[in-house]
C-alpha cells in the first residue's frame, strides 16, 4: 500500500512538472527553435572535449598552453552566448504585437464599413460641419443687365 501511495505522489509530481514545463517560455523556445538546440549541443560537445583534454593529465594548465583546448573552450563559450541571447528574446511575448495589429485592423475596418462612425470621428477631430446657403451679393438684376448692354453697344459704334 505504501508503494502505491509513493507511486501516486511521484506520478502527480511528474504531471505537475510536465504542466509547468509546458507553460514555460524557455522550454517552448527550446522545443521550437532548432538553432537554439544546435547551439546548446555544440556548447556541450565543445566543453566535454575541452574537459577531456584537460583531464588527460595536463590539468588546468592545458587551458593556458594548449591551442586546441582554447579553441574548444572559445567555441563552447560562443555557443552558450548565442543560446543565452536567443533565450533572452523568448522572455518577451510576441503576441503583444499581434494584439496591437488586430486592434488597428479592427478600427480601420470599422471606419471603412461605418459611415456614421466616420462622420462622428471627423466631427470630433475637426468640429461639426456647418450647413449654410450661399447667396451672391453681386448677382445682377435682369432689367439692369439688358439696359447696360444697349448703352455699351451704342457707345462702341
Amino acid at each position: 500500500m505504501a508503494a502505491k501511495k509513493r507511486a501516486a505522489s511521484v506520478g502527480a509530481g511528474a504531471v505537475a512538472a510536465g504542466m509547468a514545463a509546458k507553460d514555460n517560455a524557455y522550454v517552448q523556445r527550446l522545443i521550437e527553435d532548432e538553432e537554439l538546440r544546435q547551439n546548446l549541443i555544440t556548447a556541450y560537445k565543445s566543453a566535454r572535449n575541452a574537459y577531456g583534454r584537460m583531464s588527460n593529465g595536463k590539468g588546468p594548465t592545458a587551458a593556458l598552453n594548449d591551442k586546441k583546448t582554447q579553441k574548444q573552450l572559445r567555441e563552447a563559450a560562443n555557443s552558450l552566448k548565442e543560446a543565452a541571447d536567443s533565450l533572452r528574446s523568448a522572455r518577451r511575448p510576441k503576441r503583444r504585437g499581434r494584439g496591437l495589429m488586430l486592434i488597428v485592423v479592427g478600427v480601420g475596418l470599422a471606419f471603412v464599413l461605418s459611415e456614421g462612425l466616420r462622420k462622428k470621428a471627423l466631427d470630433t477631430l475637426f468640429g461639426a460641419e456647418e450647413e449654410f446657403e450661399y447667396t451672391s451679393p453681386t448677382t445682377p438684376s435682369s432689367s439692369s443687365s439688358s439696359s447696360g448692354s444697349a448703352t455699351t453697344a451704342g457707345a462702341t459704334s
